[in-house]
């Protein structure tokens, strides 16, 4: 009885969770009776770097893996963080559940669930930029996942963008050019978006020509010696 009301407290670390996929081909009971009885797992939060090797020396250690389907960008074909693994049977399934699931794989908490079995086109993600829909409105830079959300460089771009034709249209209508301070965002800017046309003067510096005649040397054309330094054999 009280081993019972312990594992009421203590819910098993095997459980599948509440996820169902909207684009299952059946009911609910029918989703929750196909994870009851398979050995593939859905694993989340991979690095984009992560390759398959590392993936299977990290799940072998609970059991046989049968295969490993990579999650790839839709429109790339690259990694975009996640990964299907299917062992042989249903109890490796529930070990890696209990011992793998929140463990670190290049650095990084990786999460993995119970999954009523891969079907083809599930190895692509679903967001419209060909990753995976949580990196569509991620607000965060996750260096390990692509950077910046794909909407918010998206929004970065183009702020980037009007900022560079508000900064072209103060310089033009000041008349002074550009100022020195911000000549090499500029120039960096301008030269990327071919703008040949522009109207700035170049402030980058420039030797003057020499005249032969303001060469230094005395009356009769001999080169005057530097005054910070002596001749070796000069008397003390």
């Amino acid at each position: 009885m009280l081993l019972d009301r312990r594992k009421s407290l203590f819910p098993s670390l095997a459980a599948p969770s509440s996820y169902f996929d909207r684009k299952y081909k059946g009911t609910r009971q029918e989703y929750l009776a196909a994870q009851d009885a398979s050995a593939t797992l859905y694993i989340g939060n991979l690095s984009f770097f992560t390759t398959e090797e590392q993936i299977l020396a990290l799940f072998s250690k609970v059991g046989t893996v049968k295969r490993i389907i990579m999650g790839l960008d839709r429109q790339r074909r690259t990694p975009c963080g996640f990964c299907f693994v299917e062992y042989f049977h249903h109890k490796d399934a529930l070990l890696c559940m209990q011992f793998i699931n929140g463990t670190k794989l290049d650095d990084r908490l990786i999460r993995s669930d119970i999954d009523p079995g891969f079907t083809n086109d599930r190895q692509y993600g679903r967001g419209k930029s060909g990753g995976q829909v949580r990196d569509e409105f991620r607000k965060e830079y996750d260096a390990g996942r692509g950077g910046w959300g794909a909407q918010d460089f998206d929004a970065y771009e183009k702020q980037q963008e009007q900022r560079l034709a508000k900064q072209t249209e103060t310089y033009n209508s000041s008349g002074a050019g550009v100022p020195m301070g911000a000549r090499d965002d500029y120039y960096s800017a301008n030269q990327s978006m071919n703008a040949s046309s522009a109207s700035f003067p170049s402030y980058r510096s420039k030797r003057r020509d020499r005249d032969p005649e303001e060469e230094d040397g005395d009356e009769f054309g001999r080169s005057r010696p530097n005054p910070r330094f002596r001749p070796e054999n000069e008397d003390e």
